[in-house]
C-alpha cells in the first residue's frame, strides 16, 4: 500500500504546476532562487540562468500559461470516475512522461556549454562537474539551445521524472487492485443470482 494515493499524487503534481506557472507570469525569480534549485544545481554542475529568469518576459509568460494548461487539465481528469482515469488515462501518460522528463534530463546534464572549460581528464565524464561562468554570449553559440542548460530547467526535469515515476508506480498497484475489486464484485453477483 502506497503512502499517498495516485489521486493524491496528481492532484499535488497539478497544484505544483499552477504554482510554478503564478511564478513563472509574475516573478520567475523566485523559482531561480529556491534551496532545492540551488542544491541540485551545484550538485550536478548546473549553471545559473543568468539574467532570464530576473523579470518576467515573453518566454517565461508562456512557460507559465504551459504550465497552468497542464496543471488545470491533469486536475480535471479527476473529475471522471476513477475507471476512466485511473485504468486507461494515467496508465499511458505516466510512462510517457517519465521517459520524456528522464530524457531531458540526462539531455540538459549531458551536453556541455561552449562556455565550460574542457576537462583535464575525459575519462571521468561522472566526476563532479564545474560550474561554468556564464556571461553575456551563453545561449547564443548552439543557436539558444545552449540556454536550455541551467539548473532550473534540470532540476525540474528531474523532480518531474522523479514524480512521475513514483506516480507510476502507484496508478499500477492502484489499477489492479481496482481490477481485482471489480472482478471480485462480477463474481459475487454472478453467484447470488444463481441463488
Amino acid at each position: 500500500m502506497a503512502i499517498f494515493s495516485a489521486k493524491t499524487l496528481i492532484g499535488g503534481l497539478a497544484l505544483l504546476h499552477i504554482s510554478l506557472a503564478f511564478f513563472f507570469i509574475t516573478n520567475p525569480s523566485v523559482i531561480e532562487g529556491q534551496s532545492l534549485v540551488y542544491v541540485i544545481g551545484e550538485a550536478m554542475g548546473m549553471p545559473q540562468a543568468g539574467n532570464a529568469f530576473s523579470t518576467p518576459s515573453p518566454a517565461s509568460a508562456l512557460t507559465g500559461v504551459v504550465l497552468l494548461v497542464l496543471g488545470l487539465t491533469d486536475l480535471t481528469t479527476l473529475s471522471t470516475p476513477p475507471e476512466a482515469w485511473l485504468l486507461s488515462h494515467w496508465p499511458a501518460q505516466a510512462p510517457l512522461r517519465v521517459f520524456l522528463f528522464a530524457l531531458l534530463a540526462i539531455g540538459v546534464f549531458a551536453t556541455a556549454p561552449a562556455t565550460a572549460a574542457p576537462r583535464s581528464d575525459p575519462a571521468s565524464r561522472l566526476s563532479h562537474p564545474r560550474t561554468p561562468w556564464v556571461g553575456a554570449t551563453y545561449g547564443t553559440a548552439a543557436g539558444g539551445a545552449e540556454a536550455l542548460r541551467n539548473r532550473v530547467l534540470f532540476t525540474f526535469a528531474f523532480v518531474e521524472f522523479v514524480a512521475w515515476y513514483w506516480l507510476w508506480t502507484v496508478v499500477r498497484d492502484e489499477a489492479g487492485a481496482l481490477v481485482a475489486q471489480k472482478l471480485e464484485k462480477a463474481e459475487r453477483e454472478r453467484l447470488d443470482r444463481l441463488d
